[in-house]
């Protein structure tokens, strides 16, 4: 008998087996702070999250660093790649990324979610207290509580009583999944 838990991939896969009575445990994050006293923890799980790191000769400074550049390369944008691997903050990493040149929506759409997987992978195969973290939240359904963002995360605050509910959720909550599925390769 295997111990593998079947955990939705989607948040429509989400709601389709809660409407079958399946239950999961969820983890909220949201912001990149750390809220264990300087350990690190669930800030880790944020694209924003200070953890440097390497991938094909680039340094990114954090995963929204490297998700922004990888979006300018896949639409053949290098001089905002380069603007986006100099940008001291995510914030202007994510401004920079909504400039680039010959954006396609649906090839976007199409590319998004395996980049920020790739990213993670990197990242958190880079940094070895945020790796444990991520491989201890083990079959927990990990869900960004951001209540502005309705792809990467769920459109609601983690106070919210629907972030653990995912008929009720806002968004996509794309970051969450991606980084379970980051967490399923990195185990392996």
């Amino acid at each position: 008998m295997s111990n593998t838990v079947e955990l939705p991939r989607t948040a429509a896969e989400a709601v389709a087996l809660e409407a079958t009575g399946r239950s999961f445990k969820y983890l909220c994050f949201w912001g990149h702070a750390d809220d264990r006293g300087g350990e690190v923890g669930r800030g880790c799980l944020s694209q924003w999250w200070p953890g440097k790191f390497t991938e094909d000769g680039h340094r990114f400074a954090t995963a929204e660093h490297y998700m922004m550049a990888h979006k300018a390369w896949l639409f053949g944008d290098a001089a905002i790649a380069e603007r986006i691997l100099a940008a001291g903050h995510p914030a202007q990493a994510q401004k920079l990324g909504r400039q680039v040149r010959g954006f396609d929506q649906a090839i976007w759409e199409a590319e998004r979610f395996d980049i920020v997987v790739r990213g993670n992978i990197a990242k958190f195969g880079q940094h070895a207290e945020a790796l444990a973290f991520l491989l201890a939240t083990r079959n927990r359904v990990l869900v960004e509580a951001s209540p502005r963002d309705r792809i990467w995360g769920i459109g609601l605050a983690e106070d919210d009583p629907k972030a653990s509910r995912p008929r009720t959720w806002r968004g996509l909550n794309l970051l969450g999944f991606a980084l379970m599925e980051a967490r399923t390769r990195l185990n392996s």
